[in-house]
C-alpha cells in the first residue's frame, strides 16, 4: 500500500508542477516601469490591427500597414516601405510549387551610437491568412516588436542600430522576408535577428531556432531568458522538419539569432477565432519579456554573439537553463553508468539481483514502449478525427480532455508493464493486450500496418520477457540499461538530443545508487525515489506537453512513458504477492478509453470553438460545369445544405487547381463568370505567357506542363526553379497581382505548353443563391465563400 500511495503522490505532485510551469505570466500593467515590457501597453495595437482579416495585397492589410507606420513615427523611428514582387519555389511530390505575391515590408530604424556596427533586427509579419484576424499569428509579434522598441529607447541610445523589420506576405510563402534579404541594402547590415511568431493563440513562448554554431547565442539566451522554454532538442528537431518561418530566410543568409513562438490554443491558429479577445495576453507578455531581454542585451553590447560550437541545453525549473558543450554529454553518461554500477553492486551484495533478471527488465522496458505506443495510437484512431490540421480540429477544440485521456492511458500502460514484470504469470495476458491494441488500430479508418507492427512486437516481447517473477532490482537495472544504451547512441549520432534520455537516466541512476537498486525496502527509499521522481516527471511532462501540442502523433508519447520509468520504476513494479496490480492497470486503461469515448461522441463545437466550413462556387469555362465545393474533411449540416441548394447530388471529385485531396462537390446553377485572359507570345526561343485577372480577383492559380525542359524561367520578373523537366507540373499560386501573372522562359526546340488557370475572387457570386446564415457553432474558414473560375489552353511553338 505504501508503494501505491507514494506513486499516487508522486504522479499528482508532478502533474501539478508541470501544469504550473506551463502557465503564462500575468500581463504587466500600463503602470509597469517604462523600461519593462507590458502586454497591456501592447494590447491596443493588437486590437487596432487584428479587428478583421488582412491577407497580403488586400485593402485591410494596407490599413494595418498604415497603423504600423504611424506607431513607428510616434516612437521616433526612421521608417520606409519596401514594395516588391517576391516568389519562391519548392518541389513537393512530383510537382513544383511556386508561390508569389506583391508585398510591402515596413522597416523602422532606431539609430544607434555606431551606425556602422552590425544591427540587431526584430522581425514579425503583419499579414494574416484569409479569413483570420491573425491576433496571434502574427499581430501579437508586431505589437510586441513595437513595445520592445519603445522599452529599448527608454534606456537611451543603443550601441548599434535596432531595426524593426515587419514583413508582409509571410503566410503566402515567406515572401516579404525573401524580398528584403534579396534586395534591400539594410539586409547586409543585420548582425543578429530576433523573430517573433505564433502557431496558436496561447501558451508559453518557446525559443525553437537559432541557426548553426549557436554556442555563444545560447550563452546569451541563458543569461537573459525569463522563465524560458527551450532546448537543444527542440532546435535540433525543428531543423529536421519542413516547417518554415521568416527566420528561415535570415538563417539562410548566415545571420544568427533567436526565433520565438507560442503554440498553445492551436484551435485558433489560422482561424477566425484568432481575435484580440481570444488571445492569451500572458503569451504576449511571455514572448515580449523573452525578446526584450535578449534584444536589449544585444542592442547595448559592444560585440555580437559569434559562431561557436553548438551547445546542449534545456530549461530545468524557473529561470534556470543547464548548458554544456556537446562533448560534455559523455561525462553525464559516465556518471550515470557509475551510479548504475553502484546500485547493482549493492543489490548483488544483498542477493537481490539475479543476472537473468536484468535481461527480463530490458525486455520489460521495450514492452512498455510498444504497449504505450499501441494504446496511444489506438486512442488516436478511435477518436475518428482525420489526419492533417483540418482533420485534427475536432481534437484541438477539446485539447484538454484529449490530453487527459492520453495521460491516463500512458499511466495505465506503465502500471501494466511493471505488473507483468513483477508478478510473473502474465506472459499471455500481456501479449494479448499489446496485440489487441496494435491490431485494434485497424478497426478504425482502415488497415494500419504501423499499429499492427507495434502490436506484434509488443506481443513477442511479452512472450520473451514475462514468465517467472522478476525482482525490482533486476527489472530496474534492465530498464536503466535500456536508457543507457539509447543515450549512448544519441550521443554519437544526435548529441543535441541526447540529454532528453541522459538527464532522466542520471536521476534514475542516482535513485538506484541511493536505494541499492530498490533492494532496500524502507520508507526512506520510497521517499528518495518519490522526490527525485516528482522533479524528473514534472520536467518530462513538459516535453510530453510539447509533443502533444506540436505533433499529432500521440504514439511518440510512449518515449516519455519509458523515460519516466527510468526514475520511478520501483514505485510502479509490484511484488510477486501483490494481486491487484494488474487489475489497477486495467482499470486505469478502461478509464482512459472512457475519456476517449467522450472525445469521440461528445461534439465540442460551440460559439467559442465553431466547426470550420470552406465553401466555394466553381465555374469551369471549358466544360461549362458549375459546382458548389466544400474543402473541409467533414461536412457540417450547414455545408450539406449549401452544397445541395441547387438540387445537385453531393459526390467526391478532384480539382488539382484548388486542392490536392478529394473534395465534396455538387452541381450548381450556371452563373455569369469571367476567368481572365491568357496570352502567349515569343520569338527566337524566348517565350512569354501572361495571365490577366478579372476585376476583383486577388488570387491566381496557374498550372503549367511543358513537353520539353525549359530554361531561364521567371514569374513576374523573378527567376524560379520550375519547368525544368518535361512532363512535370509547375503549380503557380500568386496573391495580389493587379498587373496579372507573367511567366517567361526559353525553349531549346519545338514544344508545347499545357496551361490550366483559375481566378479566385473572395466573394460569393451575386447571381447565385445566397448563402444561408451560419449557426453560431459553424464558421467560415480561410478563403471560404469565394468564387473560382477556371479554364485551360494549350500553346505550341
Amino acid at each position: 500500500m505504501g508503494r501505491l500511495i507514494a506513486l499516487a503522490v508522486c504522479l499528482a505532485v508532478a502533474v501539478g508542477l508541470a501544469s504550473r510551469s506551463e502557465q503564462t505570466p500575468t500581463p504587466a500593467p500600463v503602470s509597469a516601469p517604462q523600461a519593462e515590457f507590458s502586454a497591456v501597453r501592447a494590447l491596443p495595437d493588437v486590437v487596432a490591427m487584428a479587428s478583421t482579416p488582412h491577407a497580403v495585397a488586400t485593402p485591410q492589410n494596407a490599413q494595418v500597414r498604415d497603423h504600423i507606420l504611424r506607431r513607428m513615427a510616434t516612437l521616433g523611428l526612421q521608417t520606409q516601405v519596401q514594395a516588391a514582387d517576391a516568389v519562391t519555389s519548392r518541389t513537393f511530390g512530383e510537382d513544383v510549387y511556386v508561390a508569389g505575391g506583391r508585398v510591402e515590408n515596413i522597416i523602422g530604424v532606431l539609430p544607434g551610437a555606431d551606425r556602422s556596427a552590425p544591427a540587431v533586427a526584430i522581425m514579425a509579419h503583419y499579414d494574416s491568412v484569409p479569413g483570420s484576424p491573425g491576433a496571434a499569428d502574427d499581430i501579437a509579434g508586431v505589437a510586441a516588436a513595437l513595445e520592445i522598441a519603445r522599452a529599448i529607447k527608454t534606456r537611451g541610445q543603443p550601441a548599434r542600430d535596432v531595426i524593426l523589420l515587419i514583413t508582409d506576405g509571410e503566410e503566402a510563402g515567406l515572401l516579404g522576408a525573401r524580398a528584403f534579404f534579396a534586395d534591400h541594402p539594410l539586409a547586409k547590415r543585420i548582425g543578429f535577428m530576433i523573430n517573433l511568431e505564433a502557431r496558436g493563440g496561447g501558451g508559453r513562448a518557446q525559443m525553437f531556432q537559432t541557426g548553426p554554431q549557436n554556442g555563444q547565442v545560447i550563452e546569451l539566451f541563458r543569461k537573459t531568458a525569463v522563465s524560458p522554454a527551450s532546448s537543444s532538442l527542440t532546435v535540433f528537431l525543428y531543423e529536421q522538419m519542413p516547417n518554415d518561418t521568416d527566420f528561415t530566410v535570415s538563417k539562410d543568409a548566415g545571420i544568427l539569432g533567436l526565433n520565438y513562438a507560442f503554440i498553445g490554443q492551436q484551435f485558433d491558429y489560422h482561424s477566425p477565432t484568432s481575435t484580440p479577445q481570444n488571445l492569451d495576453k500572458g503569451s504576449l507578455q511571455h514572448m515580449g519579456e523573452q525578446a526584450l531581454s535578449a534584444a536589449r542585451e544585444i542592442a547595448f553590447a559592444e560585440t555580437l554573439p559569434a559562431k561557436a560550437p553548438d551547445a546542449v541545453y534545456a530549461n530545468t525549473f524557473g529561470d534556470h537553463i543547464l548548458s554544456y558543450p556537446q562533448a560534455a554529454g559523455c561525462a553525464v553518461l559516465v556518471l550515470a553508468a557509475v551510479l548504475i554500477g553502484l546500485g547493482v553492486w549493492q543489490a548483488r551484495r544483498k542477493g537481490a539481483l539475479p543476472w537473468l533478471d536484468i535481461a527480463k527488465g530490458l525486455g520489460a522496458a521495450l514492452y512498455l514502449i510498444a504497449l504505450a505506443a499501441a494504446l496511444l495510437r489506438l486512442a488516436r484512431r478511435m477518436t475518428g478525427a482525420e489526419d492533417g490540421f483540418m482533420g485534427q480540429r475536432v481534437l484541438l477544440a477539446q485539447a484538454a480532455r484529449w490530453e487527459i485521456a492520453l495521460l491516463i492511458l500512458a499511466t495505465g500502460a506503465l502500471i501494466i508493464a511493471a505488473a507483468a514484470a513483477g508478478r510473473g504469470r502474465m506472459r499471455l495476458a500481456a501479449s494479448v493486450l499489446a496485440l489487441a491494441a496494435g491490431l485494434g488500430c485497424s478497426a478504425f479508418a482502415g488497415w494500419d500496418a504501423i499499429g499492427a507492427g507495434i502490436g506484434v512486437a509488443g506481443a513477442l516481447l511479452a512472450l520473451a520477457s514475462f514468465g517467472r517473477p522478476t525482482g525490482v532490482a533486476g527489472a530496474w537495472t534492465g530498464v536503466l540499461l535500456s536508457g543507457l544504451i539509447v543515450a549512448i547512441g544519441l550521443q554519437v549520432v544526435a548529441a543535441p538530443a541526447a540529454f532528453l534520455v541522459a538527464w532522466p537516466l542520471a536521476v534514475g541512476a542516482l535513485a538506484a545508487a541511493l536505494t541499492g537498486m530498490g533492494s532496500r525496502k524502507s520508507i526512506a527509499s520510497l521517499a528518495i525515489v518519490s522526490v527525485l521522481g516528482v522533479f524528473a516527471l514534472a520536467w518530462l511532462l513538459g516535453f510530453g506537453h510539447g509533443i502533444f501540442q506540436g505533433l499529432d502523433l500521440p504514439d511518440l508519447l510512449a518515449t516519455i512513458v519509458w523515460l519516466a520509468a527510468l526514475v520511478i520504476w520501483p514505485l510502479v513494479q509490484p511484488q510477486e504477492n501483490e494481486k491487484k496490480a494488474r487489475t489497477l492497470g486495467l482499470a486505469i486503461l478502461l478509464l482512459g478509453f472512457v475519456v476517449v469515448a467522450v472525445v469521440r461522441f461528445d461534439p465540442p463545437w460551440s460559439a467559442r470553438f465553431p466547426q470550420a466550413s470552406q465553401i466555394l462556387y466553381y465555374v469551369d469555362l471549358d466544360t461549362r460545369r458549375t459546382l458548389r465545393i466544400s474543402r473541409t474533411p467533414d461536412l457540417t449540416p450547414w455545408a450539406r445544405e449549401v452544397l445541395a441548394a441547387d438540387g445537385g447530388e453531393i459526390v467526391k471529385a478532384k480539382l488539382p487547381l484548388l486542392y490536392r485531396r478529394e473534395l465534396d462537390v455538387a452541381a450548381a446553377k450556371p452563373i455569369a463568370a469571367t476567368g481572365g485572359a491568357l496570352a502567349f507570345a515569343g520569338t527566337d526561343g524566348a517565350k512569354t505567357l501572361s495571365l490577366t485577372l478579372p476585376p476583383g480577383a486577388r488570387i491566381a492559380a496557374l498550372d503549367l506542363k511543358s513537353s520539353i525542359a525549359l530554361t531561364d524561367v521567371t514569374v513576374n520578373g523573378r527567376p524560379v526553379e520550375a519547368l525544368a523537366k518535361a512532363g512535370q507540373w509547375t503549380r503557380v499560386r500568386w496573391q495580389g497581382a493587379p498587373q496579372g501573372v507573367t511567366v517567361t522562359f526559353r525553349a531549346g526546340g519545338r514544344g508545347a505548353l499545357e496551361a490550366r488557370y483559375a481566378a479566385i475572387t473572395e466573394s460569393w457570386p451575386a447571381d447565385a443563391k445566397p448563402l444561408p446564415p451560419r449557426p453560431a457553432d459553424v464558421m467560415a474558414f480561410d478563403a471560404s465563400d469565394s468564387t473560382a473560375v477556371s479554364a485551360s489552353r494549350r500553346f505550341t511553338w
